[in-house]
């Protein structure tokens, strides 16, 4: 599970960090809204009912209609400046007992798992809220919206319920409840005995959503009968095939490492170049100084034939460096 919010349960000068996860989904076949006739999509779009202009979503603000048609419209800095101390915290109000929290009040389950500095605390916290058989109420701001919270304990997690504001819960007004109807106590006492026969302990389990399984199966029978349309410009995607486990996957994944590394070896590699003759260096103009004209001497002394008439020039080229 993925964690929506964090922050810390705080009561008196108690201070729990916790995180909280989304306790329940919700599951259902998906559908999308399709043109009947070729099975294209329909899209939603966003549309000025001034200037019939598509806005983007960046241009789109918050806006308070008023009674005679104004509108107040309210920017993000607006909203950023309101006073909300519960953004990061649990504020645990006073406790209650169960009962006196309805269930009609509920809104939506969370379940909060405690940072490792506060485990210790978390715990005697849950086992003291149970063993009370009350409950906590709190107050709490999730995305940006204050609500009133209750703390329960569930399976050894710390469960925390968002619950209604009380005028967000309606009053039933109807008409039957101004009438005087009368039942007769052989009628109440035949009603309270099938409720009895009828007494069971309740097992979330033995419940399954009927519905969607036959609406799965309806699906299932279209593909699988190829009652299938395509829409025009459509490409069919590749299927992509899942590894049947995590080993597969690791074993996937390293082999791809691998491959991808002797690619970039290869490209890596350096290309032999072909042999060229080298330029002879360009002669210098500086003048020669007499060691080096000594040496070239004896260079050529050692690498001329053996000559009379080399011998002279030689002996010539030597007198003529000593002087």
């Amino acid at each position: 599970m993925r964690s929506i919010w964090a922050g810390a349960i705080s009561f008196g000068l108690v201070v729990i960090p916790v995180k909280l996860y989304a306790a329940t989904e919700q599951r259902d076949i998906t559908f999308r809204q399709v043109h009947r006739k070729d099975g294209a999509r329909i899209q939603f779009r966003r549309v000025c009912t001034l200037d019939g202009e598509e806005v983007p979503y960046s241009d789109i603000a918050k806006g308070y209609e008023l009674p005679t048609g104004d509108m107040v419209v309210l920017t993000d800095e607006d909203l950023a400046d309101l006073p909300l101390v519960t953004a990061h915290r649990i504020e645990v109000l006073h406790f209650a007992p169960s009962a006196q929290v309805e269930p009609i009040l509920a809104a939506k389950s969370y379940y909060t798992e405690p940072e490792p500095t506060g485990a210790r605390a978390y715990v005697l916290f849950r086992d003291a809220l149970e063993r009370s058989g009350k409950v906590a109420v709190a107050k709490v701001a999730l995305r940006q919206r204050e609500t009133l919270a209750a703390l329960r304990v569930r399976e050894g997690v710390i469960t925390l319920e968002t619950l209604l504001w009380p005028d967000e819960v309606r009053k039933p007004d109807f008409a039957f409840l101004d009438e005087d109807i009368e039942v007769r106590s052989q009628e109440l006492k035949m009603a309270a005995s099938l409720i009895e026969t009828m007494t069971e302990d309740f097992d979330p389990d033995q419940y399954h959503d009927t519905y969607r399984e036959a609406l799965e199966a309806v699906v299932q029978a279209k593909v699988e009968g190829n009652d299938v349309v395509r829409p025009v410009g459509v490409e069919a995607a590749e299927p992509r095939k899942q590894p049947a486990d995590l080993t597969e996957i690791l074993r996937a994944s390293v082999a791809a490492l691998k491959d991808q590394r002797g690619q970039l070896a290869i490209e890596a590699k350096p290309v032999p170049r072909a042999k060229t003759a080298r330029a002879k260096p360009a002669a210098s103009a500086k003048p020669a100084t007499r060691a080096e004209t000594t040496k070239a001497a004896a260079k050529d002394t050692d690498e001329a034939p053996e000559t009379p008439k080399a011998r002279s020039r030689a002996k010539a080229g030597a007198r003529k460096a000593s002087a």
